[in-house]
């Protein structure tokens, strides 16, 4: 699939959303990606995680995604190239592998992403694969939403399906609030358990 192929498809499902939203980040943006609009659909999940896969030439040992959001994709990917899939979980506000999941030494990591903004979770999944004794050799995400607010290094090249210019701005600077538009706030890392 090309990126308008993929873009195409999450326009179609819904996973594309334009307003004003809250962002995991806590910055407001234009736009927003409701991935589980497509990864809801098991054969385009599967289809996703054989193009990221790709995107690295299926030459790693170990797929490591931060839980929750990317789990579907990063076990996508882990099964179209025939690897092991670990995830990383917050704990007392840092990622960790917990559940008994390792990283031997040496070992080639992908990191899966879903949707990278800031690039956050993604470069904490780099540093804790890095101090785990493995290599991050790449992130691989279904999307880039290419802001501005990027960390200018996420410890790994990053290579996406789609990427999707989008603005973000701080909540004190945002002209969607001068404007009066209503504020959804779409993403799961702030809901309840």
């Amino acid at each position: 699939m090309n990126p308008a192929e993929v873009l195409d498809v999450m326009e179609e499902k819904g996973a594309v959303l334009r307003g004003h939203f809250k962002l995991s980040s806590g910055r407001h943006s234009d736009l927003f990606a409701q991935k589980f609009r497509v990864l809801e659909h098991p054969g385009l999940a599967q289809r996703f995680g054989e193009e990221i896969a790709n995107l690295f030439g299926r030459r790693f040992d170990v797929v490591a995604s931060p839980a929750v959001g990317a789990l579907v994709l990063g076990f996508a990917t882990a099964l179209a190239a025939g690897t092991r899939m670990i995830f990383a979980e917050r704990t007392d506000g840092e990622m960790s592998f917990r559940r008994g999941f390792y990283i031997a030494p040496h070992e080639r990591v992908l990191v899966v992403e879903d949707v990278v903004t800031t690039g956050g979770s993604a470069k904490e999944v780099v540093d804790l694969v890095n101090s785990s004794d493995g290599t991050a050799i790449g992130i691989g995400a279904l999307i880039d939403r290419a802001d501005a607010v990027r960390a200018p290094d996420l410890g790994a090249p990053l290579k996406s399906l789609v990427t999707l210019e989008a603005r973000s701005w701080a909540p004190e600077e945002c002209p969607l609030c001068r404007q009066g538009l209503p504020l959804e706030d779409p993403g799961s890392r702030r809901l309840g358990t």
